[in-house]
């Protein structure tokens, strides 16, 4: 993947002290997911329960009910349709550390690829969403952010929050990475900053405050689902722009794609395949949704929420 040929955006604030680690990062070979439970925090406790030789679905479901279960974190209801202020730039100063940097270009090049593609497909401006990097914790609009959660965004503040060495993790713990499968968790988290744009994050937290568990869970899905196509949207037409990524890249992402899926996860930890639980979607299906957005890059093939199939 062609990162260094994105602008770095201005919209990152480094939290990790010491501009960011210095030198190579954390030895990742660069160039080559109900409230806070994102991408990222599904495949952090995949690694914890097989680490532990714990199912996995124990460790999720009692997080999600914890927490609340999608790829954002959920304010609590009285907070609802109050996002915070516009992320400002030029909070984060400049970044060292090679990984830092290119989470920084990435960030850039959503916003170059979104501030066209929302207004031409959607009728939306689009206001360019934050990124906090940080090791181990930090406060987010949203409350407390942790390592363990996994990247996720909040709606409050506008901002997405990450701790770089996940990417390490899910290299050396879960056997998926390369540099588009971890731009496509940046670009995901992005996708529910879009949803967010959109109206949809507050239609979709109220509507699951008046259902039950397996309804709010099919909500919570078809979120996932969506931003994981919205990043597919964001590589077709940033590849259109900058022949930026290859087949290997897609193989990348899609593998990524493939190793959170809910079923792979509760395979994995030795149970059954219990669909109502599924929060995320299963492999396959975050896999079609991938790719329907990097076949059509089309924001309008990524509305998971009229189609019966998903």
């Amino acid at each position: 993947m062609r990162w260094e040929d994105f602008r770095p955006s201005e919209y990152v604030e480094d939290r990790r002290g010491g501009g960011g680690g210095g030198g190579g990062g954390f030895g990742i070979p660069i160039g080559g997911g109900r409230g806070g439970l994102g991408i990222g925090t599904v495949i952090v406790l995949g690694l914890i329960g097989w680490a532990l030789g714990i199912d996995p679905r124990v460790l999720i479901q009692g997080a999600e009910s914890g927490r609340g279960g999608s790829g954002y974190e959920q304010p609590a209801p009285r907070q609802q349709g109050q996002p915070g202020p516009q992320p400002q730039p030029g909070r984060g100063g400049p970044i060292a550390d090679q990984i830092g940097q290119f989470a920084q270009r990435v960030l850039g090049n959503t916003e170059d690829v979104w501030k066209e593609v929302l207004p031409a497909q959607a009728n939306r401006a689009y206001p360019p969403a934050g990124m906090v990097l940080y090791r181990a914790g930090t406060r987010s609009g949203c409350g407390s952010a942790q390592s363990a959660m996994g990247p996720f965004y909040c709606p409050l503040d506008r901002k997405l929050y990450i701790d770089l060495t996940f990417f390490q993790e899910m290299q050396q713990k879960f056997g998926t990475g390369g540099d588009f499968a971890y731009a496509y968790v940046i670009a995901h988290e992005v996708g529910h900053h879009i949803q967010n744009v959109l109206g949809i994050l507050g239609k979709v937290q109220r509507r699951q405050q008046d259902v039950d568990e397996r309804e709010a869970n099919q909500l919570s899905v078809r979120v996932e689902l969506m931003a994981d196509c919205l990043a597919g949207v964001w590589a077709n037409k940033s590849n259109e722009r900058f022949r930026s990524i290859d087949d290997k890249d897609i193989r990348e992402a899609i593998a990524a794609a493939q190793a959170i899926g809910d079923d792979h996860l509760q395979r994995r930890g030795g149970g059954a395949v219990m669909p109502d639980s599924f929060t995320h979607g299963s492999s396959e299906q975050r896999v079609r949704w991938l790719k329907t957005g990097l076949r059509t890059g089309q924001v309008q093939s990524c509305d998971t929420f009229r189609t019966s199939r998903l």
